[in-house]
């Protein structure tokens, strides 16, 4: 396995036990921020909300309300934690926590800093640098429907088990959408290392974020990959997986207690963790300016300003999560569907292979300007030839099939 983690310094000589410690420290700081920050992000989003209906929102728990959903957890460990006689009871236990772990393990490959160090050893500030850290990200995003596939079959009830397909269906058709947008980032950066990606957009000048971060390389797959990550975390307008109106609850209906909570908590720590991937992918990561006054590699400078950079910027793509949560209404799940297989695909198809093409001409020495007119033209031609030739009414859906 050493082979597979020799990309961080930490991991490049023998393996001691002050090594080992620095590991644990770095998976036990990870998992503390997901945590606090889900509880931060709730509680933010309550507040933003109810300011934008005119409302007071959570004020009664500690100072602004900012205990109020970890009041709401603790009441949630102590409710009774039901389970229907004819569950298949292993599967329905574990069903929440393969939901949960999916978020976590993605968030482990993302760069918050560069290069540290950390009982006097030197280490990235990220969990683990995987060679293939973008297919693991890949990996980890799909395992995330057995989770809720499982929760609603071994519930032993037709509503759950209603709920868990169509919350299956709506996580398989946003997949595809979302692996081709991170596949745009890869041809540019020519690598599967979330740190690589990182390192290839660092700030040297107060135009890196337009020349090196890839968002306007790849703005395309950037908005592709924004609004497929918002569906498959159930994010509204794309939550119909939690549609109680139709579903009754969905997939989740038989759980109470702590188990019914950690599904939510899943759902809010995806929404982080895909941030996170964004802000890696699309947006620098933790690059930005380092204090000018400040010598080099100073603390300051290489510990604390790009972590201030990330949280940043993770911190923006919150806020307009929030804002979407607040301002748009629930999609109907048929236009849900539409939306992913009819627009999101091709155009994620289409857009690779223009980037495809534009990373050619850079390697051959063509005029890249030239190369990706033509490729936008073709790509957009192409596409108009498979819209029109998709089924737009009940009639000709029948005559299609």
């Amino acid at each position: 396995m050493s082979h597979l983690l020799a990309l961080d310094p930490l991991l490049r000589g023998s393996v001691t036990w002050s090594v080992f410690l620095v590991v644990v420290i770095k998976v036990a700081v990870a998992f503390v921020i997901l945590l606090v920050s889900v509880m931060l992000y709730i509680w933010a989003m309550r507040k933003v909300i109810a300011d934008m209906q005119n409302r007071i929102g959570p004020n009664r728990a500690g100072p602004y309300g900012v205990l109020q959903t970890l009041a709401d957890g603790i009441k949630l460990f102590f409710k009774e934690q039901s389970i229907p006689d004819s569950a298949d009871r292993p599967v329905f236990r574990l069903a929440p926590y393969l939901s949960i772990m999916p978020a976590f393990l993605m968030f482990c490959v993302v760069p918050i800093g560069g290069t540290v160090s950390i009982l006097g050893h030197q280490t990235y500030l990220q969990v683990v640098d995987l060679p293939m850290g973008a297919l693991f990200i890949l990996a980890m995003s799909g395992l995330g429907v057995y989770g809720v596939m499982l929760a609603g079959w071994s519930s032993g009830s037709k509503y759950p088990l209603l709920g868990s397909v169509r919350a299956s269906a709506q996580l398989l058709s946003y997949e595809a959408a979302f692996g081709l947008a991170i596949l745009g980032v890869l041809i540019q950066a020519g690598t599967l290392s979330t740190h690589d990606i990182f390192v290839q957009q660092h700030w040297t000048n107060a135009w890196s974020f337009a020349t090196h971060w890839f968002w306007l390389k790849t703005f395309v797959a950037f908005a592709i990959f924004l609004i497929a990550a918002t569906a498959e975390t159930n994010h509204p307008p794309f939550d119909l997986v939690e549609a109680e109106q139709e579903l009754v609850g969905g997939f989740n209906t038989e759980y109470t207690g702590i188990r019914f909570a950690i599904f939510f908590l899943a759902e809010f720590m995806n929404v982080i963790t895909m941030s996170a991937i964004a802000v890696t992918l699309f947006l620098g990561g933790p690059s930005g300016p380092s204090l000018g006054f400040v010598a080099g590699d100073n603390v300051l400078n290489v510990w604390v300003m790009p972590m201030i950079w990330f949280l940043v910027k993770v911190l923006a793509l919150l806020f307009a999560t929030v804002w979407v949560r607040a301002s748009l209404p629930r999609m109907r799940y048929d236009r849900l569907m539409s939306l992913g297989w009819k627009w999101l695909i091709e155009l994620a198809i289409l857009w690779v292979l223009v980037t495809a093409t534009v990373q050619v001409a850079t390697v051959e020495h063509w005029d890249r300007l030239v190369a990706a007119l033509v490729a936008l033209i073709a790509a957009f031609a192409a596409y108009g030839v498979l819209y029109a030739s998709m089924p737009k009414s009940s009639e000709q859906i029948e005559e299609f099939h």
